[in-house]
Order: C-alpha cells, then structure tokens, then sequence
C-alpha cells in the first residue's frame, strides 16, 4: 500500500539537497512501489551519527510503501572512496571488512524491515569481487568520460593533493552497483550524502546507456550544528552507533547538550514525530527547551540502542544531575589500578583518560575556567594530583568518584585493589 506524499515528507523533513528530477521522482513515488537503495562501505567497525540522515530517509520511505535495498559496499571498500576526503583512505583487510559489514547489518536492521520482502539487504563484493577486469573494462568502462569524471568536485579536490588510480575507479564501480540493482531488482532511485553526487549521477546515465532505463538520484545535506561543531563528534571522537563504543547513555547524553537552535532541526531529522508535536516542542523557550531536547533523546536513543537502554539512560540522567540511585552505575566509568594510582594521576590527565576532555590542552583550559571537578570539590590546580582521599569507598579494596566537566558531562572513576 503506497502512501501519497513521500516525496514532500523527505522535503519538509530536510532531507532533500539535490534531486535529478523532483517532479518526476515525486509522481513516481506517489504512482506506484519504489524500489530504492542507499550503499554503506564498512571502513569502520561501527556506523555513526553521520550515517542517520541516510538511515531515517529510507526507513521513511519504507514507512510510505517503498521498498529499500541497504547496499554493503564489501566489494567498494576494498578500494576507498575519494568523495569528501582530502587524502586516500587506507585499504583495509578484506576479514575486517567483512567483520565490519555482519556489525552493520545488525545496526541497520534497527531503522528497515526485511521480513516478507519488505526489504532486501546486498553486498556488492558478491558481483565486484570476481569481475574479469579486461570483460568490466570493454562493456562497462567504455561508457564513462575522463573528462567528465573529473568535473565532478570530488575529483577536482583530490587532484590538488592526489588521487591513486585505484580511487579513480571508485565512481565507476558506485555506478555499476546501480545498473546491477536496477537490472536485478528494478531499482529506480539511488539516495546517499551531497558528496555522492557525481557517483550516483553516472550511475544514472549508465543505466540510460546499457539499458536505455529511466533512474533517479537524491541527495540529503551535510548536517551541521549551529554552533559550528561537526556533527556527531563528542569529546571521544565520533558518536558510534554501536553501545560497546558509545554507550546509550552517553548516546543520549549528547542530544541533551546539542545547542537550543538545534533541536527542532534534529526532531524532523531524527524522529518519527508528527511535524505538528515537533512544531509545538519548537516553540518552547529557555528552560522549557530542556523538554524537547529530552524527548529528541529518548525517541533517538529507543530507535538506536531499544526502548529498554533509552529508559535507562534517561533515569541514569536523571539520577546523575539529581541525586543518587542505582541507576548512577549505568553512567561510563573507567578502572583504574591502585597501584598506578598510587604512582600519581594529575586531574588534568584524568579528564583526558575518560574522555571527558579531548586533550591536555583541552583539560588544562576546563581547570583554569573552573569547570572541573571531583565529587563536590573544584579542581583549582591543573597540577593537582588526585588523591584517595577525594573518592568515598564503594567495597573492600574499591573507591569511587565522580568527574564533572562544566554543567552537563560526568565520568565515573573507580579505583580498585589489584
């Protein structure tokens, strides 16, 4: 059962950027199932924050009777992709590829529905890895234009500081990826970030070329903070889907401090709330904004990490700014030995050790500003060593204490007896 409109909910939701035909794309999408796809390359163990523009525009999609193919790049990885990076990616093992590629099946499994065909996931090293090179390169190769791959801003960037041969490829076997979707599965439509652009373009025109088809191309936008912070980096580094490298409670931790100006942005992004709720959490100001930003955090932590993690990590929230409970032993916390403890540990290395800051640097402005401290205690020295006597005993041979970077942010500590 198709659901008119889908086109507008991606638009007004803000997932549109670029689109090959608008009006073409949303009758077609209005007439009849879609299928449509969008590739991940596991370079990394885990996808990110980045990742759910991508995610939540097809599962809204889905939601509205299409039919989505989430495309493991396994076979793309092997070589890298140049688009949005200023130097070559570093090629990887094909076992950590493959490890990578069973993680994300798991993690996008969270946002699509693959049962009874409602959705099909693929892996492009089942038709890239036995390619005969010299076949690929007088049937497919013939099509593309260098002159035209290189128009393509991707190409321009990478040639001022060096493009391999090997990445070069990398726009032709995106492309064949969508001719061998479209002749497989009738796919139609190919989605991915601004910095796809170019790829899923020649996509489109090899379809046209080999199979004389109609196809489309959509892009959503690079989403930034309005505080100018990139998107999705937390004090740790990148803001992983997976709770073994991000935990939920850290995950939800973060939707709770991004900037006021943000959240109505990210309840149309992240969410499946009506625009109407979303337009009335939008309007609330000061400290009333806290509201909204604690259901952008339930509803995103739930859709990631499951309703169970999302509960706890807001009664670990609640715990942490409001008392204690034995909810506080879902917030992270970082073992450290007595006998290195013993040795000495400045605070400011400590801050650094648990990633509450990113750098001694970053340790050492936090201290000076006030904004450090251990317990009830302000950390006024950015030389002051930590000592025993500032954590209260948890058990025989075990001490705890509780760090605190500015308002919002706490790390547990816990010091044991080997």
């Amino acid at each position: 059962m198709i659901t008119p409109g889908a086109f507008q909910t991606l638009k007004s939701r803000g997932f549109v950027s670029q689109c090959s035909d608008e009006a073409g794309l949303s009758r077609l999408l209005d007439e009849r199932q879609v299928t449509f796809y969008i590739g991940f390359d596991p370079t990394a163990s885990s996808l990110h924050v980045g990742n759910l523009m991508q995610l939540f525009a097809m599962s809204h999609l889905q939601r509205a009777g299409h039919r989505p193919i989430a495309l493991i790049g396994a076979g793309t990885c092997r070589i890298g992709d140049p688009s949005g990076k200023s130097e070559a990616r570093p090629i990887l093992p094909v076992q950590t590829i493959d490890a990578n590629a069973e993680r994300f099946r798991v993690q996008i499994g969270r946002f699509l529905d693959f049962g009874g065909g409602r959705g099909l996931m693929e892996n492009n090293a089942d038709w890239l890895a036995g390619l005969n090179y010299i076949d690929f390169l007088r049937e497919i190769g013939r099509h593309f234009s260098v002159n035209r791959m290189l128009s393509f801003e991707t190409y321009k960037m990478r040639l001022e500081t060096g493009l391999s041969f090997i990445e070069f490829n990398y726009q032709v076997l995106q492309a064949y990826d969508y001719l061998v979707l479209f002749q497989r599965h009738g796919c139609r439509l190919q989605m991915g970030g601004d910095d796809q652009w170019g790829n899923i373009v020649a996509g489109m025109d090899l379809i046209r070329r080999v199979e004389g088809g109609e196809a489309f191309a959509l892009t959503t936008p690079l989403v930034t903070r309005s505080d100018g912070q990139k998107m999705g980096k937390s004090e740790k580094g990148a803001l992983y889907l997976d709770p073994e490298l991000v935990s939920p409670y850290e995950f939800y931790q973060y939707w709770l401090n991004i900037p006021d100006a943000d959240t109505g942005k990210f309840l149309r992004l992240f969410t499946y709330l009506d625009l109407e709720e979303i337009a009335e959490l939008e309007r609330l100001k000061d400290k009333e904004a806290n509201k909204a930003k604690q259901r952008l955090a339930l509803e995103l932590t739930g859709i990631v990490h499951g309703a169970e993690e999302a509960a706890s990590a807001r009664e670990t929230s609640q715990a942490v700014f409001h008392g204690q409970g034995a909810a506080l032993d879902a917030m992270p916390a970082t073992t450290i030995g007595l006998s290195e403890f013993g040795r000495g540990l400045a605070y400011a290395d400590l801050f650094v050790r648990t990633g509450l800051c990113s750098s001694k640097s970053d340790a050492r402005r936090l201290i000076e500003q006030g904004g450090a401290s251990i317990g009830a205690m302000q950390i006024g020295e950015v030389t002051q060593i930590a000592s025993l006597a500032d954590f209260h005993e948890s058990g025989p041979g075990r001490w705890e204490g509780r760090l605190r970077a500015g308002k919002k942010r706490y790390h547990r500590v816990i010091i044991e007896a080997e």
